[in-house]
């Protein structure tokens, strides 16, 4: 099984356990940054959605990102791609009672 498996399959695991204290659960979403993966979640706390991004690569720390996001907020993960290609992205993105994972293009 590769890494990418097993991390998240690890993060999936470690949500379950989350998900059982909080009523509904969170809902995963996968994250693909090529070299770099990860998942996010959220939490619904008094309307408000507590956003957890979680990253990592087979060596390292794995790297945690936290937001709180309102109707239509988002935020965008990026890594950097060598020889000055376009950084490898994704947004993630409030939408309704839910959060949405998607690739973005990014110009720096």
């Amino acid at each position: 099984m590769s890494f990418r498996k097993v991390a998240f399959a690890a993060a999936v695991a470690a949500l379950a356990s989350i998900g059982s204290a909080v009523a509904g659960g969170p809902n995963a979403h996968s994250i693909d940054l090529g070299s770099v993966n990860g998942v996010a979640y959220y939490i619904e706390d008094a309307g408000r959605f507590h956003v957890v991004a979680t990253l990592g690569q087979h060596e390292g720390q794995p790297l945690r990102f936290e937001a709180v996001l309102a109707p239509g907020q988002s935020f965008v993960l990026s890594t950097a791609n060598e020889g000055g290609a376009v950084p490898t992205s994704v947004e993630i993105r409030r939408q309704a009672n839910d959060i949405v994972v998607q690739p973005v293009l990014v110009n720096n």
